[in-house]
């Protein structure tokens, strides 16, 4: 039997990072967090193309653009969205969270989700690097390993 496991090794990975401006006090926790996890397994800065977007719902749409680009192993969406007083949130995360799944079955890309969805700021502090990790470090995790997954097969 052939057991493909994918290891946590970063070195020639190409990886895309989409990162929403929203929020940007905790997304560039999220944007540390996700380098951070990069480098330390092996990867080099040069290889990772960062693009900015206005918020959370503009994520999908330059995510299947990286997905796309050729030689781009996988792709790491960075978003925080707290939940106010109406659904709007929530419609966020759903609509994000599904077109990230279909964008990387179409394209053959993993999309990983790092947003950050939080019933309040001190979750969403807390998710961003503080008490609960940091979702930016543990998307690329998820990032490198399925490239190699995908490499694998």
């Amino acid at each position: 039997m052939k057991e493909i496991v994918g290891s946590l090794d970063a070195k020639g990975l190409k990886i895309g990072l989409v990162v929403s401006r929203f929020n940007s006090f905790l997304t560039e926790q999220l944007v540390k967090g996700a380098v951070d996890c990069f480098v330390r397994s092996g990867g080099a800065e040069k290889d990772l193309t960062l693009v900015r977007v206005p918020g959370a719902y503009e994520l999908p749409i330059v995510a299947k653009k990286l997905a796309e680009k050729k030689g781009v192993d996988a792709v790491v969406a960075l978003g925080a969205v707290v939940q106010g007083a109406t659904a709007h949130a929530e419609l966020i995360n759903q609509t994000t969270a599904r077109a990230f799944g279909e964008i990387a079955l179409e394209s053959g890309v993993p999309v990983l989700d790092g947003v950050v969805s939080a019933e309040n700021l001190e979750q969403a502090v807390e998710r961003c690097g503080t008490k609960q990790g940091n979702k930016g470090f543990s998307a690329m995790q998820s990032a490198i390993e399925m490239a190699n997954v995908l490499r694998g097969i």
